[in-house]
Order: C-alpha cells, then structure tokens, then sequence
C-alpha cells in the first residue's frame, strides 16, 4: 500500500534583493556539496549552516529544512538545463533528426557529468515526491515539451497539435529514464547504453519525417 506523505517542503521566500539572492545561491552550493560528501540523510540544516558560515536562522528564513533544499537545488538543475535546451534547440533548429538527437542526448548527459550533485540531488527528490509529484512535470519540463511539440508539428505540418504533444512527450519520458538509467552504470556500459538512446530516438522520430 503506498503510504501518504507528507505536504513538499518549498522556500519560506524568494530573496528579492541581489544580497539575499547571493546568499541563497551560497546556501545551495554548500548543501549541494555537502550531500555529495556526506549524503542526504547524514547532512544537517545545522551542518550547512555551519559550512556556509551564517548563523542557522538565517537557512531558516528561506528554506524550513532539508527536502526545501533539495527542491531548490533540483529546480536550478532544471533551469540550468532549460537554457541549454533553448540554445541548442535554436542552434539544431533546421538540423537533421539524427544530428539534433546527437547533439541533444550529448549536452544533457555532458552536463549530469560536469555536475556532480545532480545524481544525489535528483536522486534525492525522486525518493521524497509524492504520488501527485510523480505524475507532474515541473514548469521547464513543461515548457520543453511545448517547444518540441511545435518543433515536431512544423517539421512535419500533418501532424496535430494532439499527436505533436505526445511524440514529444515520449521522447522526453523516454530519453530522460534512459540517461538516468546510464548514470548508474560504469563508463563503458553508460556509454553503450547513451548509444542505444540515440538510435532509440532518431528511429522513433525518423518514422515521423516528411
């Protein structure tokens, strides 16, 4: 039987101020780092208080503990990786299938491998979301899906706006589970298995080409 948990920890507030904003940045990267060296479980709202060097109330005005920085830290990763979807996604944009899918499998795995935390932090949220969370996209994922959707449709005009929405969402589903699956593999068999994505992905948008 699934268990009911409890209401997802967000941030107390959004800091307005370039100092605050500063200081909240500072606090992510210390938690960020600390649940790589220590894990989720073993790390502290005292701990990273202590690493950032701010008294412990002053966590406390942005974030209530630990699953709010998770959260915040997981939301910056998607930010981050939205920007480089919307810089390639201009780059790519008359590109062929089998280039754009290269290219787009590469920068996303290229960036879970320049960014240490992002298999603990993600990690991390998949095991503190809800039921509700877990059948959600959060709003970059959700803006993602509406640029491929349009990219597919005017790649090939006879597709509807229904069909366009659901290529693009297996795509999304389908090779984000799989890069995650990489991650957990040693380097030769997460480069295989990249590989095996792609050709998945450019065969399946491949049947869909004018």
């Amino acid at each position: 039987m699934i268990k009911e948990l409890h209401k997802a920890s967000t941030m107390r507030r959004q800091p307005k101020q370039a100092r605050s904003q500063e200081r909240v940045h500072h606090i992510l990267d210390v938690a960020e780092q600390l649940f790589i060296e220590l894990g989720y479980e073993q790390t502290t709202t005292r701990a990273i208080a202590t690493r950032a060097a701010i008294p412990v109330g002053s966590l406390y005005q942005f974030f209530p503990d630990k699953e709010a920085l998770v959260r915040a830290l997981a939301n910056r990763y998607f930010q981050q990786e939205y920007q480089i979807f919307v810089q390639l996604h201009t780059e790519l944009a008359k590109a062929d299938i089998a280039t754009y899918v290269e290219r787009m499998v590469n920068a996303f795995e290229d960036f879970a491998q320049q960014h240490p935390g992002y298999r603990a932090v993600l990690g991390q949220l998949i095991d503190l979301m809800t039921l509700t969370d877990a059948s959600k996209f959060n709003e970059y994922d959700q803006q993602i899906l509406v640029e491929l959707a349009d990219f597919f449709s005017r790649r090939n005009p006879r597709l509807d706006a229904t069909q366009s929405r659901l290529i693009a969402t297996t795509v999304f589903k389908v090779s984000n589970e799989l890069l995650w699956l990489s991650f957990t593999r040693e380097p030769l068999k997460r480069k295989q298995l990249v590989k095996e994505t792609k050709i998945l992905i450019t065969a399946y948008l491949q049947t869909y080409q004018t």
